[in-house]
């Protein structure tokens, strides 16, 4: 790989993070994709500055015939369309030669979920698991908060404590690209948190909690060991698969993503629009959240078949038979 086109890429990731505030996984998405697209150029004697529709095309072919899916394909042809709408914008080429170029699209897959029946059983279940009180009220208050709030679970284990204080009627989350939302809390959330806090500030300073917030995870509503502080993503992952069996529930379809997904699935079903659920969710572009339309689509075929004048014809009368 040439110089000048690894050049070419950190300035371009440099950009993207200053000005969209782009996360670090994006980031790293948009490298790695770019940089398979160097090498495939570089062996070929080609150069990314200088790329053309026609190599772009093929570099697609390219990665079809390697097996890769169309969801894998769609992402690298958008990291190459971003590259090069911005190496027209600094003047690098005179032409975007991915402007026109049809991408492999997404299989159109809906979200998997769950019944309110079985995120009830979840919520009851999380406050009966644990070794003592402390973790049975954390999880408790994990449950209720990613279920009321619909965040990402890295957004719900690196919640800090001092925001959380308070009876809050909502919280601010920091998502992704660093954005801050307001969340409105359920009463059920409110009351676990303030029951989780209230335990977490009481913690003896000998006992396993009190030693955790008296070290690195003094910052973090849910301290752990480690050197982040907080309860690491994957732990709370496999907390809650074993949530998922107490609860009776196949735990390979139950993930922090899942309740994510039946957080607004529910939430359109109960009458939320669209553009609501977008803001809660952290949703940067409505077409992410339009995943959920099936929930509407169901919706309005109910009302059709169960309210339209015209949906229970009335019954024949005697002359009419």
């Amino acid at each position: 790989m040439s110089h000048s086109d690894l050049r070419a890429i950190s300035t371009f990731l440099d950009a993207i993070a200053a000005e969209l505030g782009s996360s670090q996984n994006t980031l790293m998405a948009y490298g790695r994709d770019l940089r398979d697209l160097v090498e495939w150029l570089a062996s070929r004697g080609l150069s990314l500055k200088a790329i053309t529709r026609d190599q772009i095309e093929a570099y697609l072919a390219h990665c079809d015939a390697q097996g890769l899916s169309r969801a894998t394909r769609a992402r690298r042809l958008s990291s190459i369309r971003q590259f090069c709408r911005f190496a027209l914008e600094e003047g690098w080429r005179d032409d975007d030669p991915a402007i026109r170029i049809s991408g492999p699209g997404r299989a159109k897959r809906l979200p998997k979920t769950l019944s309110t029946e079985e995120v009830d059983a979840l919520l009851a279940a999380a406050p009966e698991l644990g070794r003592n009180e402390p973790e049975r009220l954390r999880n408790a208050c994990l449950m209720e908060l990613l279920y009321a709030t619909g965040m990402r679970v890295s957004e719900l284990v690196m919640l800090p404590v001092a925001s959380c204080r308070g009876d809050p009627a909502v919280l601010m989350v920091r998502g992704k690209g660093n954005k801050d939302r307001m969340v409105p809390l359920t009463a059920p959330a409110r009351a676990a948190l303030s029951a989780w806090i209230a335990c977490r500030d009481n913690a003896p300073e000998d006992s396993r909690l009190g030693r955790l917030i008296a070290g690195q995870g003094a910052r973090w509503l849910f301290p752990a060991p480690g050197a982040a502080g907080h309860l690491p993503r994957q732990s709370f992952g496999r907390l809650l698969k074993d949530i998922a069996i107490a609860a009776g529930i196949d735990p390979s379809r139950v993930t922090p993503h899942v309740i994510r997904h039946a957080f607004a699935t529910h939430l359109l079903q109960g009458g939320a629009d669209l553009r609501s659920i977008q803001t809660l969710l952290g949703h940067a572009d409505l077409g992410t959240t339009e995943i959920y339309t099936h929930v509407l689509d169901a919706r309005m075929r109910d009302l059709v078949l169960n309210h339209h004048p015209l949906a229970h014809p009335a019954p024949p009368t005697d002359s009419e038979r």
